[in-house]
């Protein structure tokens, strides 16, 4: 069981993704090593990080055995070498499907070894005007429960973007310090209800929430939103950036959790 520390700093990456992966790891290796040096002990990776594809199945071509390629590697060895925790974004994974993946979140410990493993459930898909969507096309839903881990901060609860807007599926964590939530909310729909969502869920849960997110206009001709930011237990922001790539990073602090959820106690009020 991992030692609770009083405060833990953690950082949230955001990225404006290309269709080369060569290029986004690199620019995700950039950032993590300047967010690690800002003294986080705890790095989140936005949704798709490693490519934001012309096309739906562009993430098809480039699935990852579980436990081995290019995209873990990576990973495992950023971890390592800032000696930090590190929720890896998401990247494709083989399903049993032949024509779609797993959109998966990885969280790698300071030694670089997983020790958590989420496959998005809640696939997204809007349509609007000329707007359109649907991750289903290439992404098979996961079947595996509500995942989380235990780090120095405390229980980290995980999400992928879309399940923002599923808030049984937070409940479902039980009491946690963090939720963390990579992302890549289209502009429209960020716009619209992105930091709602996020200090509703902060709120609700009484918990810190991070939120990693891709933020600009892609070399696909797609526009996120991006506005990655760290909320506290009490929906005030700690920090924010709005657009192009760079980080956020605060702490989560015990105090503040203690204090204000025993002022409102309502994680202990619930009947249901």
């Amino acid at each position: 069981m991992t030692s609770t520390q009083e405060s833990f700093r953690v950082a949230a990456v955001q990225t404006v993704s290309s269709t080369s992966l060569d290029d986004n790891l690199a620019q995700a290796g950039a950032l993590i090593a300047r967010a690690a040096e800002a003294g986080a002990q705890l790095v989140g990776l936005p949704e798709y990080f490693c490519l934001m594809g012309r096309h739906d199945h562009d993430k098809v071509a480039l699935r990852e055995r579980y436990g081995a390629g290019p995209i873990q590697s990576f990973l495992a060895d950023q971890a390592k070498q800032h000696g930090i925790w590190l929720v890896g974004g998401t990247l494709p994974l083989e399903s049993p499907d032949n024509d779609r993946i797993y959109n998966t979140t990885l969280v790698y410990s300071p030694e670089g070894h997983v020790v958590a493993r989420y496959d998005k459930i809640h696939l997204f898909g809007f349509a609007k005007g000329t707007e359109s969507y649907d991750e289903s096309v290439s992404i098979r839903p996961g079947d595996n429960a509500p995942q989380a881990f235990d780090a120095p901060c405390g229980k980290v609860g995980l999400s992928i973007c879309y399940d923002l807007r599923f808030p049984e599926l937070y409940r479902a964590f039980g009491p946690v310090s963090l939720i963390v939530v990579p992302a890549a909310f289209t502009y429209t729909t960020g716009s619209a209800h992105w930091e709602i969502l996020l200090r509703s869920r902060a709120i609700e849960n009484q918990c810190y929430v991070l939120a990693p997110a891709q933020g600009g206009r892609h070399e696909n001709g797609r526009r996120t939103w991006g506005h990655s930011v760290l909320i506290d237990p009490w929906g005030e922001i700690v920090d924010c950036l709005d657009e192009g790539p760079g980080f956020v990073v605060g702490n989560v602090e015990q105090s503040r959790l203690a204090e204000l959820r025993q002022a409102l106690p309502a994680l202990k009020h619930r009947t249901m």
